[in-house]
């Protein structure tokens, strides 16, 4: 689903797994994380490639609007910050999402309820946009299989 071209954003990147899969896709692609650490270790990483990795808080500076083809968040939650997210997208813009889930199968990630969603809570996030794709297992079958302790979705902002 990625375009070929464009500008992405990997918000709260972390060590930046999905900024440098967007840059060594050929998008120009900016990665932000609030830890210095996690920043400086990325651009180590990226020597060579269209990616600019940047330590700035995006709950006090939110991406700007109309900005990005493509965004990227993985294991963060600020409810508050969805819809400068959506915000953010170009028409016809991709927005990837993964986070935790309350439905789960283990302890493995965080016990704040905060930092987790609820029953299709990420699909209610961002309502603006059309979504692709949407998974979110919970402890339905096996538990033992499975994608589980997380949702994801694939949304597109129409244009």
């Amino acid at each position: 689903m990625l375009p070929s071209q464009g500008s992405a954003l990997d918000l709260a990147c972390g060590l930046g797994g999905s900024a440098l899969f967007l840059a060594e896709r050929g998008l120009k692609t900016l990665a932000w994380d609030l830890s210095a650490v996690a920043v400086e270790a990325l651009r180590g990483r990226a020597r060579g490639l269209p990616l600019e990795a940047e330590v700035r808080d995006v709950t006090v500076r939110p991406p700007e609007a109309g900005r990005f083809n493509v965004i990227c968040v993985g294991h963060f939650l600020d409810r508050e910050l969805c819809p400068a997210i959506a915000a953010a997208l170009k028409p016809g813009g991709l927005l990837f999402y993964q986070t935790f889930s309350r439905d789960r199968v283990d302890d493995s990630d965080p016990g704040n309820p905060l930092y987790r969603l609820g029953t299709n809570e990420l699909l209610e996030l961002f309502p603006q946009l059309i979504a692709r794709f949407y998974r979110d297992e919970g402890s339905v079958g096996d538990r033992s299989q499975g994608f589980r302790n997380r949702a994801q979705l694939v949304a597109q902002l129409p244009g």
